[in-house]
């Protein structure tokens, strides 16, 4: 399926996502936001793709949603974009691979909000990140409210909003926005080494961790910890369970098949 501003490649079991409108810094409008919900799907049904890259064309990552969309619109239509968005956002949140934001520059409003729907954030030494919203006269509607409390503290979140400020790759990692830093021009290779890392330890484990992380942090620690004692139970009846140890035991390498 072709998309018009979405690129979707496949690199073995790993799968680049590019925001692809250059032109517009890879603004957020309604259309490449469709798109990206429809890719998401195709992600979570094809079972070769074992994590996922999300990243941007040309110079910046997002730089924000779609300004010349958003301001004429009223509350009602107002409200309806949020919800895309966030209705967007959180089924690549709760997508079973786990994916990495490769940032390699301007990750502001609607952007930023992208970078922490996803599980782990790479950054160019050139990346920079920022809630600008209420320059605008609006507040973050795509889950930014929500998520950066949860990354940085409510204290650094709500300075990061209120004042609207933007930081650079450093200060991001400093309040752990972001994971790691690394050069422009590796910052592809970082991604796709780590993500061939993630692809290479068995699949449904994987996928059991995030879904366990992601739930436990929702919740009171004694549920959380009852809900990992399920994972983790379920996790003996894989077939890949008895290969891991299996493997261990007799010191040799792994091979996980996914089942």
């Amino acid at each position: 399926m072709e998309f018009n501003n979405v690129l979707l490649e496949k690199d073995g079991n790993i799968a680049v996502v590019t925001i692809n409108r250059p032109n517009a810094l890879n603004a957020l409008n309604s259309e490449t936001l469709k798109e990206l919900d429809i890719i998401i799907d195709n992600l979570a049904d094809d079972e070769e793709v074992l994590a996922v890259i999300l990243t941007g064309a040309g110079k910046a990552f997002v730089a924000g949603a779609d300004i010349t969309e958003m301001k004429d619109l009223n509350t009602v239509q107002g409200r309806r974009f949020g919800l895309l968005g966030n209705k967007v956002f959180r089924k690549l949140e709760t997508l079973e691979k786990p994916v990495i934001a490769a940032v390699n520059g301007f990750a502001l409003g609607g952007g930023c909000e992208i970078s922490m729907a996803c599980d782990i954030r790479i950054a160019s030494q050139k990346a920079k990140f920022g809630q600008p919203e209420v320059g605008l006269g609006i507040t973050p509607g795509f889950g930014g409210t929500q998520r950066l409390p949860r990354l940085v503290g409510a204290s650094m979140a709500k300075q990061l909003i209120f004042t609207g400020e933007i930081i650079g790759a450093e200060e991001a990692l400093r309040v752990g926005l972001v994971n790691k830093i690394v050069e422009p021009e590796k910052l592809m290779d970082e991604a796709k080494e780590m993500a061939k890392k993630i692809a290479g330890n068995a699949p449904i484990a994987v996928r059991l961790c995030k879904a366990a992380i992601n739930r436990g942090i929702q919740c009171d620690i004694d549920t959380g910890i009852a809900y990992e004692a399920e994972v983790f139970g379920e996790c003996f009846s894989t077939e890949d369970q008895k290969e891991g140890m299996t493997a261990f035991v007799e010191k040799r390498d792994k091979c996980f098949k996914n089942r």
